[in-house]
């Protein structure tokens, strides 16, 4: 039996229509944020290190920072673009909740200068190297599966 799934490839195309909408999203938040809304998204940020569940502390730093761009239909695609995040992305790369930390704070730190192009290139590149990442490991998890084929 042959399972299809998603090829490296296609994880890295989709990271990186991911990426774009991020960046986007961050421009126009970056343009639109109060004072409030800024302190909030930090609070988020902060909270995503000493949560139970990082993916969902993390999603709710995402969703707030996206609806902040005040762009519905930027909205729409970001939540369409954002499934081809695995729910299980963390586990899988333990060491992407650090990086992830460190960019989260980069990228506030734009914002909070008012640099909407600092923060779109911010946004895009946490959002692409998530993408390699993923990519990466398709990649390894398909050259063993060939190797076990091969020698079955």
């Amino acid at each position: 039996m042959a399972v299809v799934g998603i090829t490296p490839q296609d994880a890295i195309d989709n990271f990186a229509v991911l990426a774009a909408l991020a960046g986007k999203a961050a421009e126009m938040a970056t343009a639109r944020i109060t004072r409030a809304e800024l302190a909030e998204l930090v609070e988020l940020a902060g909270a995503i290190g000493g949560s139970d569940d990082v993916v969902i502390a993390n999603r709710r730093f995402h969703r707030a920072l996206n609806l902040t761009a005040r762009s519905p239909r930027l909205f729409t695609y970001l939540r369409q673009a954002v499934r081809v995040v695995p729910g299980n992305f963390f586990e899988l790369f333990p060491e992407q909740e650090e990086r992830s930390t460190r960019e989260h704070a980069a990228l506030l730190e734009a914002m909070a200068r008012g640099d909407a192009p600092a923060a779109r290139a911010l946004a895009e590149a946490h959002v692409l190297t998530a993408g390699e990442a993923l990519g990466d490991w398709l990649e390894t998890q398909a050259t063993q599966h060939r190797a076990a084929s091969s020698t079955s």
